[in-house]
């Protein structure tokens, strides 16, 4: 045989062995994993989890072993699962706690769904890490829904979602395009929503999406309703917004821009662009000079458009400008309620000056604070009492605060109760920040929705579709008692004024400063109707 023969066999033999190997290890490697069905993908662990996996995060390992214990206690009965989507893994730890009070929230209204009105089905929960700002969220969306479609998994909600992102946007696109219903329970960008229509009659972007929390539209107006009713009419405003493609800063800038102004004109917007939401980059250097801008304005209001890191930077920067007897209040989102966690000793300082005096006062639409209702019940009473000479009959207190004031004490039960047996969250519940009250009340909507679908047997799961379609039914005598206010939905399934817990960070006099509550604020100007009826007229 001829040599060039011999070397041409020698080769095609050398590829097709080189080509059985990469098949083989292609066919036979396992994927780099981190436990039973999560992936490792870019050093993350992705999936969807419901046996107490932890993601690599020590301050959620208890309570993801609370809410596996609570998923093998009803095994054996009629259940539906609900993921709970959101980030799970952080090297941050402020952003490890805020994971663990969502959390805390969920193991606790799973607890009270499961113990609540009707018949089962009982939920089965899950936790679904789409990776950090959602990134991951196409493999995690991809197990949704083949267990959406699964007779064992019956999944038939998805919750969570705590970032206004595209990429969120993405996934609950994705996920409502296929019938998954989902309830956004912290999410407050414009963007994730439906549009109602008078009517009822409009097509829906997201079919089968609720949501709990008002849109950055609504707490704006709510802030300047609030603002208004304290006699701000002299006090001139400028706007400071992230210029940074983020759906949470882009909706809240324009919500801003759009309170007309009752005094007289302050000076044009002024922008910075940061990194990241979790990254300060050179925004220190940026606030420096808008800072410096607005001290040679008149302006005294800030609204600040931006993520609850720059915010910290940009009220202790305004704090150092040397304006001489300038008290500032920056007014921001939803997004502010975890600053106070990431406020040190020495930044409580800087906010109240040297003479120990307030020099700049952060205030936001928070989207709950368990002071609300025993404060706003208090002043209730006194204008009753200025105008009457009796008692108000149970008719005639106003549902609006009894109600969640009720389901708050439900809640503050249910963490005693839990205590009491002794399980483990990793920490008592901190309702202060709003997170473990908001995630509570999306779990118990989802079991209120879960029981009115539950038609015939209860061995019979409701239909993913059925569920979804309960969102725009819960209103009026089917609203839900909300710890963070009465939540009646549209027919966008959007809450329908739900209030705004108007918070201020308070820097004292010394020590750490607090998060005082200093009232309500209602989108449409006015408190819920009797009932929470929604008026025909709503847009």
């Amino acid at each position: 045989m001829p040599r060039w023969k011999k070397i041409l066999y020698a080769l095609l033999i050398a590829g097709s062995v080189a080509a059985c190997a990469v098949f083989a290890w292609s066919h036979f490697r396992k994927p780099d994993t981190c436990a039973d069905g999560i992936e490792r993908i870019g050093g993350e662990c992705i999936g969807v989890d419901g046996e107490g996996y932890d993601f690599g995060t020590p301050e959620i390992r208890d309570v993801a072993r609370a809410i596996a214990r609570e998923n093998d206690r009803i095994e054996g009965q009629p259940y539906v699962t609900v993921a709970m989507m959101l980030p799970l893994q952080s090297e941050r730890a402020e952003l490890r706690r805020q994971m663990r009070s969502d959390l805390q929230g969920a193991y606790l209204g799973q607890r009270q769904a499961n113990a609540g009105e009707g018949e089962p089905p009982r939920i089965r929960l899950v936790l679904a890490n789409p990776g950090r700002n959602y990134g991951q969220h196409q493999h995690v969306v991809d197990t949704l829904l083949r267990m959406a479609d699964s007779s064992e998994d019956r999944l038939r909600a998805v919750t969570g979602f705590n970032l206004s992102l595209d990429a969120t946007e993405e996934a609950v696109e994705r996920l409502t395009e296929h019938e998954v219903p989902v309830l956004a329970s912290r999410i407050s960008g414009d963007g994730i929503a439906n549009r109602d229509s008078a009517d009822g009659m409009a097509k829906l972007r997201f079919p089968g999406l609720a949501r709990i929390l008002p849109t950055n539209h609504d707490a704006a107006q709510a802030l300047a309703n609030f603002n208004g009713e304290r006699g701000r009419e002299n006090a001139k405003t400028v706007l400071v917004y992230d210029k940074r493609s983020d759906a949470y800063n882009e909706s809240l800038a324009k919500a801003f821009s759009g309170i007309e102004e009752k005094g007289p004109p302050g000076p044009a917007a002024m922008s910075f662009e940061s990194p990241a939401i979790d990254e300060p980059g050179s925004t220190g250097n940026q606030f420096t000079q808008i800072t410096n801008n607005i001290c040679d304005s008149e302006a005294d209001i800030v609204y600040f458009a931006g993520r609850t890191l720059h915010l910290r930077i940009f009220a202790l920067k305004l704090a150092q400008v040397g304006c001489k007897d300038r008290h500032y209040t920056i007014v921001s989102g939803s997004d502010a309620a975890s600053l106070r966690q990431a406020m040190t000793a020495k930044d409580w300082e800087q906010l109240r000056g040297e003479d120990g005096h307030a020099k700049v006062t952060v205030q936001y639409a928070a989207p709950a604070h368990p002071d609300a209702w025993n404060a706003e019940l208090a002043r209730w009473n006194e204008r009753w009492d200025a105008e009457h000479d009796r008692e108000p009959t149970k008719e005639e207190l106003p549902q609006y605060l009894t109600e969640p004031k009720a389901a708050l004490a439900t809640l503050e039960k249910r963490i005693e109760s839990t205590r009491s047996e002794g399980v483990r969250l990793g920490s008592d519940p901190n309702l202060e920040d709003s997170r473990t009250m908001l995630v509570y009340d999306g779990l118990v909507t989802i079991g209120k929705a879960l029981h009115q679908a539950q038609q015939g047997s209860a061995e019979t799961a409701p239909g993913r579709e059925d569920v979804g379609r309960q969102w725009s039914l819960l209103q009026s005598r089917h609203r839900v008692q909300g710890t963070s206010g009465l939540i009646c939905l549209t027919s966008g399934g959007n809450p329908y004024d739900k209030p705004a817990a108007v918070v201020e960070l308070d820097p004292g006099r010394e020590g750490h400063g607090k998060l005082k509550f200093v009232g309500l604020g209602w989108p449409t100007g006015r408190e819920q109707p009797k009932n929470c009826v929604i008026p025909s007229s709503t847009p």
